[in-house]
């Protein structure tokens, strides 16, 4: 089958690294909005019986993006396209991934069902919220993780007396895996969130004093849990803060509060475009790491194999 990468407006910047990565274009599409705002779409190079790969994390604005995929998706499949499949580097509705409280949806769910429901055949997603995702799509999903380029970058530095923080118990294990291959220490942060979008930090297991702290996390949205975080981690005596987060949602007031935090570094990926301006934040590609995967779905290859 012949290679096809497809981009919506999501991300264009992300998806034009992939392909010079990898040594191909970007397939030729027109994306245009009707005068009331409805998604228009014209893939204008021939895709029949292609592999094709749509490019297009569900970010801000999410609804305009994900119906951009689906659109997208329908055209393909009516276009005999013979396999398709949403490369989703930042997966939104990911944290509405069960029913907390009464009456609630479960929206990652339903985005799944979506996009299964649109034609695509599989999903290559990065960091999801909650590994269950991937068992709501029912095709095939292969999960990325950006550790790689964050240990390349940690690595690199070769900061002593590091200490990995999950800032909250659900993190855990991916801390303790990261915190493994930097040969740091491990520290959670145990903490209440009364309301959305807010956290009271209640308690620090483990030893962060006269260390360089780590906090790892899968996004950053508001930036409001992250700085409590990094304050209650420097005044048990951190000397420095560092976060690393595989997606920069930052909405709000989000870019401000990091610059006004105790935060030294927060190291981001491009899952996400980050248009703001901020000495603080510092974004690495994970092209490379999409390209090597899209190339090994393409050619029926192990993707596990990137992680061992």
């Amino acid at each position: 089958m012949e290679l096809k990468i497809i981009t919506g407006n999501a991300n264009k910047t992300l998806a034009e690294e992939i392909v010079k990565h990898m040594g191909v274009t970007l397939t030729n599409t027109e994306i245009t909005r009707f005068s009331d705002g409805e998604v228009q779409i014209r893939i204008q190079d021939n895709v029949r019986g292609a592999d094709c790969f749509i490019i297009q994390p569900t970010c801000p604005p999410v609804n305009e993006h994900i119906m951009e995929l689906l659109v997208m998706t329908d055209a393909l499949k009516r276009s005999s396209a013979m396999r398709i499949t949403a490369v989703i580097p930042y997966y939104g509705y990911g944290r509405q991934d069960r029913k907390a409280e009464p009456r609630v949806p479960i929206s990652a769910k339903l985005i799944a069902n979506l996009i299964v429901a649109a034609g695509v055949t599989r999903v290559l997603a990065m960091d999801l919220h909650a590994g269950q995702i991937q068992g709501f799509f029912d095709i095939p999903v292969d999960h990325l993780y950006g550790t790689p380029v964050f240990l390349k970058y940690f690595k690199d530095r070769e900061f002593k007396d590091m200490v990995v923080v999950s800032p909250d118990a659900g993190g855990v294990e991916r801390a303790r895996a990261f915190a493994k291959r930097l040969d740091a220490d491990l520290a959670i942060i145990d903490k209440r969130r009364p309301r959305p979008n807010e956290a009271a930090i209640m308690n620090i297991i483990g030893d962060v004093k006269d260390k360089t702290a780590i906090i790892l996390d899968d996004l950053v949205d508001t930036a409001g849990t992250l700085t409590q975080v990094a304050d209650a981690i420097k005044s048990k005596g951190a000397t420095r803060v560092i976060a690393a987060t595989s997606h920069g949602v930052l909405s709000g007031k989000a870019v401000e509060r990091i610059n006004d935090s105790c935060l030294e570094e927060l190291i981001i990926t491009n899952s996400i475009p980050f248009y703001g301006k901020s000495k603080k934040i510092k974004v690495l590609s994970i092209a490379e790491l999409l390209g090597e995967a899209i190339r090994r779905i393409h050619n029926d290859e192990s993707v596990s194999a990137l992680f061992v």
